[in-house]
């Protein structure tokens, strides 16, 4: 297949592009060659190029800072795919568009389903739910991915975080009345490789399987990494923050299930495997 990545610099992104280039032919584009805010951009450059599927990665992130830059946010997590879905239409080439928990509200009790109905409360979370809007409006072939709890070898994320302040502390606080399921970027980009290549098209709940807190998130990170460290348990009201955090984003994989694709692996497997390839590069990344 001949597969284009957005946000090909990202911490998804790169995983994707290193692990789709052993099998397919792959095109992975950044900002710079890019700039999915474009609409003429995305016409011209996926015209040019005519992928089978795009695999949408590029995305606004900063959830806080998101409260303050609204309209950037929706620009690009809501306009910008909307450019892709219809450059995408035009050649018939198949829509992957990564989502995320935070779509929903948070204060279920079950984990949500891929069609309960989404109740984002950050404008970060409302920016990617108009993101899927407009894909289901405006494809006929997509995939809507939903993950959480994301890290990987690339970028900031919570696993990198932990270790570089274990490294000048004896003691950390961190919330404990949060829970989730953490999403190694690899894993991710496997499970996305095998969709892509499918017709079962719809919405996919896609995280490694099983559920903690950041709390304990937190204690097997040091665990898996063999660092002494006292890690305390915290209310999300010791750490406000500009933007609402979910407190429960557990997401139950019924589309994987049905569509009998492999789960992703327990969470601490793949923690355990990521830190036993990537710590010394991290730590000295932080040095």
């Amino acid at each position: 297949m001949r597969i284009l990545v957005t946000g090909a610099n990202g911490q998804l992104g790169q995983d994707l592009v290193k692990i789709l280039t052993r099998e397919q032919e792959v095109h992975g584009l950044g900002r710079d060659q890019l700039d999915i805010t474009s609409e003429d951009q995305c016409n011209r450059v996926i015209s040019d190029l005519r992928p089978d599927a795009i695999i949408h990665s590029a995305a606004y992130t900063a959830v806080d800072m998101a409260e303050t830059e609204e309209d950037l946010a929706y620009k690009i997590n809501a306009f910008g795919t909307r450019n892709l879905a219809i450059a995408a239409e035009k050649i018939g080439a198949k829509l992957c568009y990564i989502s995320t928990d935070y779509v929903f509200d948070g204060t279920g009790s079950r984990p949500y389903r891929e069609y309960d109905h989404p109740n984002p409360h950050s404008v970060y979370g409302k920016s990617k739910r108009a993101g899927e809007q407009l894909v289901q409006s405006l494809s006929s072939r997509y995939y809507i991915v939903r993950t959480s709890w994301v890290y990987g070898l690339y970028g900031a994320n919570f696993v990198k975080t932990m270790l570089k302040l274990a490294q000048d502390r004896d003691t950390l606080k961190v919330v404990s009345d949060q829970v989730g399921s953490p999403t190694y970027t690899v894993d991710l980009a496997r499970f996305l490789e095998q969709l892509v290549q499918t017709e079962r098209y719809g919405i996919y709940h896609a995280s490694n399987s099983g559920v903690c807190s950041w709390y304990e998130f937190a204690k097997a990170i040091f665990e898996e990494a063999d660092i002494g460290i006292n890690v305390k348990p915290c209310k999300t009201e010791d750490f406000p923050r500009p933007a609402p955090r979910p407190k429960y984003s557990v997401m139950d994989h019924m589309s994987i299930r049905v569509n009998q694709f492999e789960d992703l692996r327990d969470w601490r497997e793949a923690l355990k495997e990521f830190l036993d390839k990537n710590k010394e590069e991290i730590l000295n990344e932080n040095c």
